[in-house]
């Protein structure tokens, strides 16, 4: 009888150890999984095509290929728009352009809006609106911004106010400084520089990043590094300039990967990599004409070709992500902000976002399936795309936006389906051979244009964007008179 009792509980501890053993993973999952340090490396304008592990042969981008082998590549991910503004705002915001009134800048009744804010700009990012740096800071995060922000100019849009305990960068685009206002380097609210040395701009940028991490090691910290490059016009340091295969262009995506590369240094260094989630994506496509490659895709930033808004998107995170996995399941950058909500236990307001979360994606990419019943594809205020499933549908377009859509549109004509698993390039139009699809996908399309409108028609479910009545420029303070 003793012997059996001595069986027994032989059995039972084995019982006991394969239990923890099984659970230690989940366990060490729900520890780590607290309060990851967050790091958003924002190129701008940087093609789907642009770096090694998406097939360049141009560029060398070493760092961000080894985040890619050490992480997920995602090769169905969007953005919202194809261009800096609106992709910006939903990023930050979880939201489509249009729900939040960034997908134009100002614009009167007889017009139909530019995309993006110019400098002095009354309009910006409603500070009424949550960001993914609010979240976060609420849940005790140090967050900064260090890069191109162009969400408003107005020192009431700037980022101290949308969330950021710090910011170093430019208002807005590279290419919009003029002897009126000049391009501004801001550091928090204040202008610093409003001559900047362009060529040294990443190199900024990367040195004021290393110092907030180093700074806020101690605490869980978010960075949001959207850099001006390579947005046209590029430029690169000395240490770079005229050493890739590719011009002006390729220096400054190199430069960009020596950035991510530094900051990937100190983290293993100060031993926070691994509970460190890190993504790196573009705010849209690139302008083949300046050196950039959206290849496979077809088209070109601006446009709503796959191109424009189907950018490159890498995810890492030690402890939870699995290396090496390349996931072609659609998600998009509006999911980032449920996700970190999720992480850290914070519940967002019911039916106020677009985005999901996609912590199930990012822990078990292998049964990874979109959370998106559709995608919607949005060319400033008018719905010109939907995506469902693999298929991309293009809607028939009113005249205005000839110049914008792609070379072949014609006012009128026949709207157009995309196989997109077997036809990245959108070269094959198969409408008449998928009519359900087809009928389908116009259903969905009605559906969104009765949410956020669409041309001629006006949005039922939009919050308003900020607005200010004297809009002053951002200009340096001489401080010796």
């Amino acid at each position: 009888m003793v012997g059996q009792e001595k069986i027994n509980i032989e059995v039972m501890e084995k019982v006991i150890l394969f239990i923890l053993w099984f659970l230690a993973p989940f366990y060490l999952f729900a520890k780590e999984i607290e309060n990851p340090n967050i790091v958003i490396f924002f190129a701008d304008d940087l093609g789907y095509g642009d770096l090694g592990c998406y097939g360049n042969q141009l560029h060398k981008t070493p760092n961000i290929d080894a985040l890619a082998r050490e992480g997920i590549k995602f090769t169905s991910f969007y953005v919202t728009s194809g261009v800096c503004t609106p992709s910006r705002a939903s990023l930050l915001t979880g939201c489509y352009p249009r729900r939040v009134d960034m997908d134009v800048n100002e614009r009167t009744e007889s017009q139909t809006g530019r995309q993006v804010l110019f400098p002095n700009s009354p309009k910006g990012l409603n500070v009424d609106e949550i960001t993914i740096a609010e979240v976060l800071k609420e849940a005790g995060y140090k967050t900064a911004c260090i890069g191109k922000w162009h969400l408003g100019d107005q020192k009431q849009f700037l980022p101290r106010n949308q969330g950021f305990d710090y910011y170093f960068g430019l208002p807005y685009s590279n290419d919009m400084g003029s002897k009126q206002i000049p391009l501004p380097l801001l550091e928090n609210n204040e202008v610093i520089d409003d001559s900047v040395d362009q060529s040294y701009l990443t190199q900024r940028y990367t040195s004021k990043a290393l110092e907030f991490i180093k700074e806020n090691q101690r605490d869980p910290f978010f960075l949001y590094m959207p850099y001006a490059m390579p947005h046209r016009p590029q430029f690169a340091s000395k240490n770079f300039m005229g050493k890739s295969s590719n011009g002006i262009y390729g220096d400054a995506v190199e430069e960009l990967d020596w950035s991510v590369g530094e900051i990937v240094k100190l983290l293993v260094g100060l031993n926070l990599e691994q509970n460190t989630l890190i993504i790196f994506l573009s705010d849209n496509g690139a302008a083949p004409r300046y050196g950039g490659s959206n290849l496979p895709l077809s088209g070109w930033k601006g446009s709503t070709l796959e191109g424009a808004q189907r950018v490159p998107c890498i995810i890492k995170w030690p402890q939870v992500v699995p290396p090496q996995m390349t996931v072609k399941t659609l998600i998009t950058s509006m999911d980032f902000l449920p996700t970190f909500a999720k992480i850290i236990g914070v519940k967002l307001p019911p039916n106020r976002i677009d985005g999901h979360n996609i912590l199930s994606i990012l822990s078990n990419p292998k049964k990874a399936k979109s959370p998106y019943k559709a995608f919607y594809y949005y060319q400033k205020e008018q719905l010109q795309a939907v995506r469902y499933k693999n298929w991309k549908l293009h809607l028939p377009l009113d005249s205005t936006y000839k110049s914008i859509h792609y070379a072949g549109f014609i006012p009128g004509k026949d709207l157009q389906l995309f196989n997109l698993d077997r036809d990245m390039g959108e070269t094959s139009d198969v409408a008449k051979e998928y009519p359900w699809i087809v009928k389908k996908m116009l259903k969905l399309s009605d559906k969104m244009m009765k949410d956020l409108g669409t041309l001629g028609v006006k949005p039922k479910n939009q919050r308003k964007a900020g607005m200010v009545s004297d809009p002053r420029p951002l200009l340096k303070v001489d401080n010796n008179n």
